[in-house]
C-alpha cells in the first residue's frame, strides 16, 4: 500500500506561497540532497487543480537537461479537480474528480511506493480532513515571508507526531510529521 507525502518548502511563520520569491537563497547540496531522497520513493504524484495548471503549462516543453523535467514529465500524475482539463491532458495525468476521497483511497492501495504531493496547502488541508494523507515532510526556512497563503489558515485542530528532524547547514529545519490517527 502507497502512503501520501506531502513536502513543502516553509517559511518560519508558516508561508508556503511563492517560495520562488523567498527559498533559493537556501537552496544549497544537503536540501538537494533531501529533496533528492525523497523523489527516489516516489511512485506517483497527487496534485490540485493550480498547480496541474501551472505546471502543465511549463514541464511539458522543458528538455532532458532541464533538472527534474525529465521525472515529473514521465511520473504517473493525479490531478484532484471537478472542472474538466482543457486542451491535451499533460503525459501520464489521471483525473481524480467524480469520488476524489474513494479515488485517492483507491490510489493509495494500489500504490507500492510513495505518492508525493507539494505545492497547494488547500490540497493537503482537504487530504488531512479526510484521513488521506500519512506524512507531511517540511522544510521550515529561517525567514519571516509576512505576506502569502499559510499551510494552515483557519484549520481545525490538527495534531501531529514528529518522526525525525534534521538542521540543514543553512538553518533550514527538516521536519517529518505524521497525522497522529496514521503514527
Amino acid at each position: 500500500m502507497g502512503k501520501i507525502v506531502s513536502n513543502f518548502f516553509i517559511a518560519l511563520d508558516g508561508v508556503v506561497e511563492a517560495p520562488n520569491e523567498w527559498h533559493f537563497p537556501y537552496f544549497d547540496d544537503a536540501m538537494g540532497r533531501v529533496v533528492g531522497e525523497g523523489m527516489q520513493t516516489q511512485s506517483a504524484f497527487l496534485m490540485g487543480r493550480r498547480l496541474y495548471d501551472e505546471w502543465s503549462a511549463y514541464w511539458p516543453v522543458q528538455g532532458e537537461e532541464v533538472p527534474f523535467s525529465a521525472y515529473i514529465n514521465n511520473l504517473p500524475k493525479y490531478v484532484l479537480t471537478h472542472r474538466p482539463i482543457d486542451g491535451g491532458v499533460w503525459n501520464n495525468t489521471t483525473v481524480l474528480g467524480d469520488d476524489p476521497v474513494r479515488q485517492v483511497q483507491a490510489l493509495k492501495d494500489r500504490n507500492d511506493g510513495d505518492i508525493g504531493m507539494s505545492g497547494c496547502a488547500t490540497t493537503v488541508r482537504w487530504l488531512l480532513a479526510h484521513d488521506l494523507l500519512d506524512e507531511l515532510n517540511l522544510l521550515v526556512h529561517p525567514i519571516a515571508v509576512g505576506k502569502g497563503q499559510r499551510l494552515f489558515e483557519d484549520t481545525p485542530t490538527v495534531p501531529l507526531v514528529l518522526k525525525s528532524s534534521d538542521t540543514l547547514p543553512t538553518g533550514v529545519l527538516h521536519l517529518r510529521y505524521t497525522p497522529t490517527a496514521t503514527a
